[in-house]
């Protein structure tokens, strides 16, 4: 316990670092690009015209605005992928100041969980701009997009501690966090809705956080009614323990930074 509030305690103390860490991670991320930050918009909307032409177009997918319904799933799964993709590497990226300057190790994953964050805060106007031009409107249910964000943000920085740390000592985790990226985007229904899954293979998305998650966004956005508040309350507890354990994981592993890098 003594050492989990060792985060808070860091993260205030070094709060000016935190700060200046995540606008570097969102400048650097498109810096001599000629849109700059307009990439928010511009990468999730045409992932999004792909899929919506592969799986809506090609393969004929019968869900009613499939444009909106797959604008719920793949804008929050970009932000997950990306944050656990780049968190991955930030260790041995940042390894020369690593060695030469002291500060909480726990600030580079934050900061990159933190300003995907933000780029998916952002790419969220693109969602609301499909459920208008779709003639859905927001309702009232929008007021829940904090608690399932606030989920979503808990689960990413509890995964970023250990992949970020672990990356350190097994270089192939980088490498194979990608695959894993690539299976776990069809073991969430993103393309797909729940009900299309015959009863054999739901446990699957049972285990999965992202798809309770992604269904949370999809009810407030998509289908306009109340999410699964008792299953994201439950997720909620659950990821704030797997935070909690990722950190444990990232300060017994963090002693060795130094010498491996």
């Amino acid at each position: 316990m003594k050492s989990n509030m060792n985060i808070f305690k860091n993260i205030y103390k070094y709060r000016e670092l935190l700060k200046t860490s995540v606008k570097k991670e969102i400048r650097g991320k498109y810096k001599h690009s000629f849109l700059g930050v307009l990439w928010s918009f511009l990468n999730p909307l045409l992932q999004l015209l792909v899929y919506a032409f592969v799986f809506g177009t090609i393969l004929k997918n019968p869900q009613e605005n499939y444009v909106v319904f797959l604008c719920c799933g793949l804008i929050p799964w970009t932000f997950f992928s990306a944050a656990l993709s780049r968190a991955s590497f930030t260790m041995v990226e940042n390894g020369n100041i690593i060695k030469k300057v002291y500060f909480p190790r726990e600030i580079l994953p934050i900061s990159i969980v933190t300003s995907e964050a933000f780029n998916f805060i952002i790419s969220t106007i693109i969602i609301i701009a499909f459920v208008f031009i779709y003639g859905l409107g927001i309702t009232k249910y929008i007021l829940f997009y904090p608690f399932v964000f606030i989920v979503q943000y808990i689960f990413s920085i509890g995964l970023s501690f250990i992949v970020s740390s672990v990356t350190v000592y097994v270089r192939d985790l980088q490498h194979l966090i990608g695959v894993a990226l690539q299976l776990l985007f069809y073991a969430t229904p993103i393309v797909y809705s729940t009900q299309t899954i015959p009863e054999q293979y739901r446990w699957i998305l049972n285990i999965n956080p992202m798809s309770y998650i992604i269904n949370g966004y999809r009810d407030i956005f998509y289908y306009q009614t109340m999410p699964d508040l008792k299953g994201l309350f439950i997720l909620l507890i659950a990821m704030i323990a797997f935070c909690a354990v990722g950190y444990l994981i990232f300060q017994k592993l963090q002693k060795g930074f130094a010498e491996e890098l």
